[in-house]
């Protein structure tokens, strides 16, 4: 019973994060050209600048190959020292153009421009007002995404069909994250070239959902995917 009250509260919290961002990462926006291989993000769930990039993903509807980079965090923070000096975050790596950057104003800019095509969403482009929504909603989960935790790291990355905006999909991200589990996020959010071909897969449209490759298993429903990952990685 204690559990089923602690996940129903890890909701209500999630979406009051989805609230302060006014729902932004539900929905694609105008998207250009395609990428051709998925970019590359070292981030962390509760950061508020790396929500800015995610966002920018969600909403050009693009694929991303996601290293969790909590604090205290072993596995990819090394990573990020060696490429760029610095242990900043986000930064983004882009197999498709040889691009390598921190700064999440720079990463949304790149972002768009390359496979937008068109101005910087305005929630996106607010300045101190996006950035203040958006650490108001990484309180809003009391910092939920943030720290590591020990884990046993997976053999091959897992699969996350997913989008920014939902809160449900934020709980499965904020456990990835800390348990330092990298995977593919697949971007689905609301008017996604790629819906047709997910429910095709899965049988509905529901997210989140993760394919775990080591397991032999794909699932939907935050509280099972997020007992699976405790079970399996969690130390």
């Amino acid at each position: 019973m204690l559990g089923v009250m602690l996940h129903l509260l890890d909701v209500a919290t999630s979406v009051l994060a989805t609230v302060a961002r006014l729902g932004f990462g539900e929905r694609v926006g105008a998207v250009g050209a395609r990428a051709a291989r998925p970019v590359e993000l070292y981030d962390f769930e509760g950061c508020p600048f790396c929500r800015k990039a995610r966002e920018a993903l969600s909403v050009l509807d693009l694929d991303a190959m996601i290293y969790p980079c909590p604090k205290g965090g072993t596995r990819f923070r090394p990573e990020i020292r060696r490429r760029g000096g610095k242990e900043q975050f986000p930064y983004l790596v882009d197999p498709n153009s040889g691009i390598e950057m921190y700064e999440s104003d720079d990463i949304v800019r790149y972002l768009v421009e390359r496979y937008g095509g068109a101005k910087v969403p305005t929630m996106l482009a607010l300045g101190p007002v996006t950035l203040a929504s958006s650490a108001l909603a990484s309180g809003m989960r009391f910092w939920r995404g943030v720290n590591a935790r020990a884990s046993r790291p997976p053999a091959r990355a897992l699969e996350l069909y997913s989008y920014e905006g939902s809160p449900f999909c934020r709980l499965v991200r904020e456990e990835l994250c800390e348990l330092e589990v990298p995977y593919v996020l697949h971007n689905v959010a609301q008017g996604s070239s790629r819906r047709e071909a997910f429910v095709a897969r899965s049988g509905k449209m529901m997210v989140p959902y993760l394919v775990d490759p080591n397991r032999g298993l794909e699932m939907f429903e935050s509280a099972d995917i997020i007992a699976h990952l405790r079970a399996n990685y969690a130390a």
